[in-house]
């Protein structure tokens, strides 16, 4: 055959954008048939098809690229504000790196399958709908997983914070969504719609309006209209507000969650890199940083790296690593500390194994006795025993 039948799809979408008069998606499409065909050994039928692109408009000459097939001009806005309501990224494959759990990623490599092989999988009518839903609590991955999975692809992503696309103006928001989803299928992409919940919470809710829960229903509309290997991931912190008929669309869902213990140690030493010391104490590291998120990791690594190159150290100073550690804990777990003395009944409080009389010393330059008497005396609001002594006369 002249068109092998395993190029069936990029055969549909060209002339799913002929019949709707859209140039940009068939010539996208011509562009990824033309570089399949020629990955596969067909290079005469590859070059028939570009000749006939070059042919085009130069405005939709770069189609001929699949990589290219992102037109900025021509990127959705919101009919209020104008505003794009897609960000375009292309994730590099070498710096987008991915430190999950093996059941999670177990379960990655299962939908990157299924996307990577959906036509034979087509044709044994075992292909599922290229549709992913991450949930969990903030800082679990969520985002980085959609830009390792383009980066994996070799796709852009289009990234849609959900909650941009609701509009003050009645209807707007349905209009708004249409265009996200008549963009992602006009373009070979990954469309990653972040904050989900801004869009599909529960319906029913008494204090909800009847436009937001008419947004839900075109939500789910516009979800079931997309072609079925169209790459669909959606991500939300509140998966207890998703409205229950948005689990039914999406074919693989991953709950994301806090690094266990071993995945926790494999990020210490893969942001900190060689500036860990020799003589860290990665088992307490590791114990103490029980509740915390991929995310918090890495920026307590980055900011501990970052007072490292500033001094002119060649590793970080393991107290400020676990310092920065304990504070950023405290802020997640809404403690408010406004001052060095407050800090420092914190961490010992927090960590006595690190944090001896002599170190919170030498971390905050003060004496031993300095620190026992903050400790001892319980002036944690930050006023000295002097000042609490010239308040009561």
């Amino acid at each position: 055959m002249a068109t092998k039948m395993e190029n069936i799809s990029e055969v549909l979408k060209i002339l799913d954008g002929a019949l709707r008069s859209n140039a940009s998606m068939a010539t996208s499409y011509a562009g990824l048939l033309a570089e399949k065909l020629e990955e596969s050994g067909e290079r005469q039928q590859a070059r028939l098809i570009r000749e006939r692109l070059a042919r085009a408009p130069s405005a939709l000459a770069s189609a001929q690229d699949a990589a290219d097939g992102i037109s900025f001009n021509s990127l959705p806005v919101d009919g209020e504000s104008r505003l794009h309501t897609v960000d375009v990224s292309k994730p590099d494959v070498d710096s987008t790196t991915l430190m999950v759990p093996d059941a999670i990623e177990s379960r990655l490599a299962d939908f990157l399958a299924n996307v990577e092989h959906y036509e034979n999988l087509q044709k044994a009518q075992a292909a599922l709908p290229s549709r992913l839903l991450l949930y969990g609590p903030p800082g679990t991955g969520k985002t980085q997983t959609a830009r390792w999975i383009a980066a994996r692809l070799n796709l852009p992503l289009l990234t849609v914070r959900c909650d941009t696309l609701i509009s003050s103006l009645l209807g707007q928001t349905s209009r708004n969504l249409r265009r996200v989803m008549d963009y992602a299928e006009q373009t070979t992409s990954v469309l990653f719609l972040d904050e989900f919940d801004a869009l599909a919470g529960a319906r029913g809710n008494e204090r909800d309006v009847g436009e937001l829960q008419r947004v839900v229903v075109a939500l789910l509309q516009n979800i079931d209209a997309l072609s079925s290997n169209t790459i669909l991931i959606a991500a939300t912190n509140h998966e207890q507000l998703l409205d229950p008929a948005v689990w039914r669309r999406f074919s693989f869902r991953i709950p994301m969650s806090l690094p266990d213990p071993n995945m926790r140690e494999k990020l210490w030493r893969h942001l900190l890199g060689d500036y860990a010391t020799k003589d860290l104490a990665w088992k307490v590291l590791v114990e103490y940083s029980t509740d915390a998120s991929g995310a918090l990791i890495e920026q307590v690594c980055l900011d501990a790296k970052r007072t490292a190159v500033i001094t002119g150290k060649p590793t970080v100073d393991p107290l400020e690593l676990f310092r920065r550690l304990g504070l950023a804990l405290a802020l997640v777990q809404g403690k408010i500390l406004n001052t060095s003395n407050q800090e420092i009944v914190y961490l010992r409080d927090w960590c006595r194994t690190i944090f001896s009389l002599r170190a919170l010393a030498t971390l905050y330059s003060s004496s031993t006795r300095q620190v026992s008497t903050i400790l001892n005396g319980g002036s944690s609001n930050g006023n000295t025993q002097k000042q609490r002594k010239s308040e009561a006369k």
